[in-house]
Parts: C-alpha cells; structure tokens; sequence
C-alpha cells in the first residue's frame, strides 16, 4: 500500500482517487475550491442548479468508461437521459437546426439532407472512428513513455488499427481537400462550429483521427446524455466512494507547491484557505488533476537550505518539460451566462443542447458563437415551471489579462451580447428572466485554480493529440498528471480514461 496525494477534485481528480482507494491505497485529495467538481461542479442560486462548465456526458453505456468505472467501484451510476439530438445547431442566417441525431440512421438522413454529395467524408470518419473507438477500449497508453507503456500500446493494437496510421497526420481540412469538399461552406462552417467545442480548434487544425471520435460518440451505441439534478451527482458518487474505502477529501485546501528531491516527488505543500495554516504532506506518489500551465508552477525542491543539491525539480528532463510547456498555443477560455427563467420563455420541443453561429465571417468565439444547454421539466436543476439556461463563448484570455483591461465593463458588454443574441431563440423579456449571472475567465480561474480560466485542455491538433500529446508520466519519478491536458482530452470520458491509465500505472509502478 502506498500513500498518494490527489492535487484537484475535479472529476479526473476524484476517479483517480476513488481507484486507488478501492484498490486498498492509502489516498488523500486536496481542493481549493468549496465543492469537489472542477469544471464538473455547480452552484446554486435562488432554487437554480447551474452547471459550471461540462453539461453533458459520455460514457455512461454498457462497456462505456464511466461504467466501467462505477463498475470496479461497486457504485451506481446517476440517472440520465439521453440527449436526442446531441446538438441542434444553428449556422449563420438559418432558422432550421443542423440535428445531431443520436439513431445512426436519422443521423445519416440529417446528412444527406443538410449536406448533399458528402458522403465520402462521412463514411470516411465513420471508419475511422470505429477503428479508434475499439482501440482506445482496450486501454492503449499514449503517448507511451517507457517499455510498460509501449507494451500496453503495442497491445492494443490491432491489424485493422493500421488502417489509421496514413491519417496519423492529417487534420479534417485536409480530409475535406483530398475529398474535394474543401470549398464546401456550409459544411466547413458546421464541422468548426462542432470541433471547436470539442477539440478547441476549428476542422483545419483538429486532426483527423480526433475528430472522428469527437464528432462520432454522439450517436448509439455510444451517446451523450443529461445528467438528472446536476453534474455535481457524477462527483458526488466518486467521493462517496473514495470515502467509504478510506480515502480522504479536504476542501478550500490549496496545494501550492509539489516538492522533489533526487529520486523524485516527495510530497505537497498545502494551505488551509479557512486558517491559513500551511504544512507540507509527505506522500509516496502525487497526482495532479490541473491543467498543464498550473503544473509547470507548481514543482520545487524539497530541501530549500540546501538548494545547490540536484533535485528533480532542477533536472534537465523537468527543465525541458517546462519549456515545452511555455511553447504550447495558448488555450482558450470561456465567458459563460447563467440564466434563470420562466419556462415560456423556451420554445416548445428544445433540444437540451444547441450552437449557434452568428457571423461566418468572424473567430468562433467572443459571442460570435454560444453553446447553449437547457434544463428539462423535471430534471432537479429549477422550480416548478422554471428552467435555467447556461449559454457559453470561448474567449482569447490575453483580452481580459491585458494590463489595464477594464474587466467589469467587458463582462457587461458579453453579458448584455449574450442576452440579445439568445433573445433571437428565447423569449428573453426582463420579465422572464429570474437570475442571471456571468462567469469571465477570471471567475473560472478563482473557483477552479485552473490558469487564466484555461478550459479544455491543450487543444487536439496533430502536434498535441494521441501519440504526440501530454503524457500522464512527468519527468520527475513519482508525479503524475491526470485530466484534460493529457489524452484523451477534455469532458468526463476523457478525463476518466486518463485517470484510469494514471491508475494502472501506478500499480505497475508499485510492481516492479
């Protein structure tokens, strides 16, 4: 048995945490913020539940990550719906919806329709995913690291995941050109408004194999679904039975610092944000559920009185880990505005879920885009006759860090943009809206730690994805990093696969 720190309770955090308990490991988590959650978690306001940042899920099928999960835990899942469609999305000028339809058949009809003659690329990604679909479900490590890590790679591999290695490189823009689809506007501006959510870059960046997953877990056997209550239930079970094995959570409990020595991590700095208190926990092995910036920070060496000693925080593989980090784009963050309304003020037959472009011209972003996610009757999240609305925008977080920048008045300015351009969908009248507050990168940054209100990861470009992406290894023996950063990448399922790798090696680790 061995003694682990968890830095961060988001849900990667709490699935690492939760694993290692039940596998009889003796695991304490430290968060900074007031629930456990991250991204994942929610707040409330006057009888409203508000999802702070992820608001649907995928995972929860038979053989999906999330019950394979609960599963090992002997935990149930929450209860769900699933959303049908994924997705109604609106493209510049258009008043009928592009509907991610979860039944593969309607899905294909909606292409069709939509999007006449593409075909190809469609039955391309199609296969693509299929292959990659049944890849990463035999738990492939990447990128690999070191010969375990090879071993589990070559492992799961297949004769047909060959197939894929010619795509290896290849973004969706290049996919469309080859198939001749590359001047085809509507779909391009369909296939960035839908990668942006998912890989935070638009089809000519997003490479190909990613996008074929992204763009294909939306329909059955797989499926994303709505979570009744809140997203807050999926954490709540994770905790519960990290509990119930003997794990431990502190709350407003701020890691500040991952100390090293020679032969690696050795513990964590911790804060108590009530008292003030500071004291370093020893551990044998820490795992950091932040994102990546936050972790390039975080490191230091143990025995500060004697720092000319070599430390893994002074060595050359943790030096260059750093710098890579420096190097990598600057990730998005998001304005986000939570509403609370009468339920008149939604159309009849909403989708849970729907996008909207507003000017194909500009970035997507800065309220040119919203991803829109609305309560059911019913659904634990509002009053009786109530509904919430959470409507979010990526945003260039240079903007609202920029020396001088007027925050309160950019926050009024998004706030009042939002509004009306949600007023062109919803009946949006001052009478109808109940609450409404705003979240700006600096809010995300204050209640989550995460860097500058970074959200979803480093962004799945081909120089950052599957083999070439962040390892859950770090150079420092001992130190692992899980989450959004680091494959598969961002939302619930990602997250949980990269905790389930953290986890198994972990074990080995401890095997050898």
């Amino acid at each position: 048995m061995a003694k682990i720190v968890v830095v961060g309770a988001g849900i990667g955090g709490a699935t690492t945490a939760a694993l290692l308990a039940k596998r009889g490991h003796e695991v304490i988590v430290f968060d900074q913020a007031i629930v456990p959650g991250g991204c994942a978690s929610t707040f409330q306001r006057r009888g409203y539940i508000f999802d702070v940042g992820a608001t649907q899920v995928a995972g929860l099928e038979p053989g999906g990550i999330h019950h394979r999960i609960f599963s090992e835990l002997a935990i149930e899942l929450p209860p769900a719906t699933e959303c049908d469609p994924a997705c109604a999305v609106f493209l510049p000028g258009e008043t009928t919806p592009i509907s991610v339809w979860r039944d593969p058949q309607r899905w294909q009809a909606e292409r069709e329709q939509q999007f006449p003659g593409t075909e190809t690329f469609w039955n391309l990604l199609q296969k693509l995913f299929e292959i990659s679909w049944q890849f990463q479900s035999r738990d492939p490590v990447l990128p690999p690291r070191n010969l375990w890590d090879i071993g589990q790679l070559l492992a799961a591999v297949r004769p047909d995941t060959l197939l894929t290695v010619p795509f290896t490189l290849a973004t969706v823009g290049d996919a469309l050109h080859w198939l001749g689809f590359g001047n085809d506007r509507r779909l391009r501006l369909f296939l960035d408004l839908q990668l942006k959510l998912y890989s935070q870059v638009t089809a000519s960046e997003t490479a190909l194999l990613y996008a074929a997953t992204a763009l294909g877990v939306s329909q059955a056997p797989q499926g994303l679904y709505h979570l009744n209550g809140s997203m807050q239930t999926l954490v709540d079970r994770l905790i519960a039975s990290l509990e119930r094995d003997g794990g431990k959570l502190l709350m407003r409990h701020q890691v500040t610092a991952i100390q090293t020595n020679s032969q690696g991590a050795t513990g964590v700095v911790v804060t108590n944000s009530k008292t003030s208190e500071s004291w370093v926990e020893s551990a044998d092995y820490v795992v950091a559920n932040v994102p990546i910036q936050n972790l390039a920070k975080m490191v230091t060496s143990a025995d500060h009185q004697n720092s000319h000693q070599p430390t893994a925080a002074t060595s050359w593989g943790w030096q260059n880990y750093q710098r890579g980090t420096a190097k990598l784009p600057t990730p998005s963050a998001a304005f986000v505005i939570y509403l609370g309304v009468d339920r008149s003020a939604i159309p009849p037959d909403c989708p849970p879920h729907l996008q909207f472009l507003y000017d194909e011209q500009g970035v997507i972003g800065e309220n040119n885009s919203l991803f829109v996610s609305v309560s059911k009757e019913g659904d634990g999240r509002a009053p009786v006759g109530k509904a919430t609305i959470i409507a979010s925008s990526f945003t260039d977080p240079n903007k609202w860090y920029a020396p001088g920048a007027d925050v309160a008045a950019m926050k009024a300015e998004y706030t009042k943009e939002a509004i009306d351009r949600l007023s062109g969908f919803f009946q949006l009248s001052p009478a109808n809206i109940e609450v409404c507050e705003a979240g700006t990168p600096q809010t995300f940054e204050k209640f989550t730690g995460r860097y500058q209100g970074y959200v979803g990861g480093v962004g799945q470009r081909v120089a950052t994805f599957g083999p070439f992406g962040v390892a859950n290894r770090t150079p420092i023996d001992g130190l692992w990093l899980v989450g959004d950063s680091t494959h598969p990448g961002e939302g619930t399922a990602g997250v949980s696969y990269s905790a389930l790798t953290v986890v198994r090696q972990i074990d080995q680790w401890l095997d050898r």
